[in-house]
């Protein structure tokens, strides 16, 4: 009797009928059928991956940011000189921004969420990428996510899904301790004592909103089972950070940096933090992180109004912003993790909320992305008057990570153009 090989089902697969809709939980006819593709299949989901999101909230001179040919062989720019060692492992983009997002600096809240109107009154900010990402990979490490920032202010990149701002650790020393310093015995017992102590506030909390949803009406119900939802996430949160604190922190040669405070050395604080972001990734201490990089202190000169002495200025303090990330880049590509390298396995976003700082334009943002696994060494150029949807970008990262999304905010599609390598 002759067998015949049958496809997998796609793992995207839905249950329709009587008008609802279901879709199917991950199924064992959805494993590839031959030997060969099921352990490529097994090993390629046993690959650790891992998101970097950073942005500079006070843009980038274009000029000196975009090639002027699309392609695989354009000229390089004064910006993209200062990545060349890993031209093939990047891919720039032009004609992109995201849809409504105006207002100036005030769109830097949502260059990772894609909210549009940050203008508006009662504006409400949405989940950020970062955190979408750690919904549903976090629990594979001892932090789900890093939320960082280069910044002497209270800023953040990353929000979770009710749009409040998660605050970000903007000490280098902090961070290391946070990743590497093993807490005393009784530090470690008093914090396990002080999550289950938090569990337990949960715990009540549920019972006690349980009585009061059945006096409400079934608007305020729905309102409350939202609340209530995000309750049970923190409380799962809460469990998996307990597990975690039994277990020791990585060792790692390097030592504690001091931190900066002198404001205009912010290019120096922001590859102190690209080198602990490098050895996080390193020890596996989180596959999520953001980084908002904060350069008020030179607002007044991205004004440039084209002046030349002003222009150079800025210029030189933006190229130390490239010098930085090739650096980091560069740490990333030098560390071998199986038959690849973390810069492989690593998706690293790069841009800003703000075409031209100068006139606080929203559109023709400058973006690139680094690793990750897709074939990069391109320059994709879309329309600079009809931009092209940034966050369809996001969503070409989500499912690079294996999570299984068609959307993230205003996307329905991934980015035309970028393939999986």
């Amino acid at each position: 009797m002759t067998h015949v090989a049958k496809s997998p089902l796609n793992r995207r697969a839905f249950l329709r009928g009587a008008g609802v809709t279901l879709a199917l939980p991950f199924l064992d006819a959805m494993r590839p059928v031959f030997g060969a593709a099921a352990k490529a299949a097994s090993a390629e989901s046993a690959v650790p991956r891992r998101m970097v999101c950073i942005q500079t909230n006070q843009g980038i001179m274009p000029q000196f940011f975009f090639p002027e040919k699309e392609g695989r062989d354009y000229a390089i720019t004064p910006y993209l000189e200062k990545l060349s060692a890993h031209r093939s492992q990047y891919t720039v983009f032009s004609g992109v921004s995201l849809p409504g997002v105006s207002g100036g600096h005030l769109a830097e809240k949502c260059f990772i969420t894609g909210t549009p109107h940050p203008d508006r009154g009662g504006f409400r900010n949405d989940i950020s990428l970062d955190q979408f990402a750690a919904e549903q990979i976090g629990n594979q490490t001892r932090h789900p996510s890093l939320v960082l920032a280069m910044t002497t202010e209270n800023k953040t990149l990353s929000y979770t899904r009710n749009g409040a701002p998660i605050p970000a650790e903007s000490s280098p020393k902090k961070l290391f301790q946070k990743l590497f310093v093993q807490g005393k015995p009784e530090e470690v017992t008093a914090t396990v004592e002080a999550l289950r102590q938090g569990r337990s506030m949960m715990d009540f909390l549920t019972e006690e909103t349980s009585r009061l949803n059945r006096s409400l009406s079934r608007d305020d119900q729905a309102r409350l089972d939202q609340y209530l939802t995000s309750v049970r996430e923190l409380e799962q949160r809460m469990e998996s950070s307990e597990a975690w604190e039994q277990k020791p922190k990585p060792v790692v040669d390097a030592k504690a940096p001091d931190d900066i405070t002198e404001g205009l050395q912010f290019v120096n604080k922001t590859g102190q933090l690209y080198d602990l972001m490098k050895l996080a990734i390193q020890t596996d201490s989180t596959r999520i992180i953001s980084l908002f990089v904060d350069t008020t202190v030179i607002h007044n000169i991205t004004h440039h109004g084209n002046r030349p002495d002003v222009v150079a200025e800025l210029r030189a303090h933006e190229e130390g912003q490239f010098d930085v990330l090739g650096k980091f880049l560069s740490g990333l590509a030098e560390v071998k993790e199986g038959d690849a390298n973390l810069l492989e396995r690593t998706q690293v976003l790069y841009g800003t909320c703000m075409g031209s700082a100068n006139s606080h334009s929203n559109v023709n943002l400058p973006v690139l992305l680094a690793g990750g696994g897709f074939k990069h060494g391109q320059h994709l150029a879309f329309d600079k008057e009809h931009n092209h949807d940034l966050s369809t970008l996001y969503v070409s990262m989500l499912q690079r990570l294996g999570i299984e999304t068609s959307t993230f905010a205003a996307a329905k599609t991934t980015m035309r153009g970028l393939e999986v390598a």
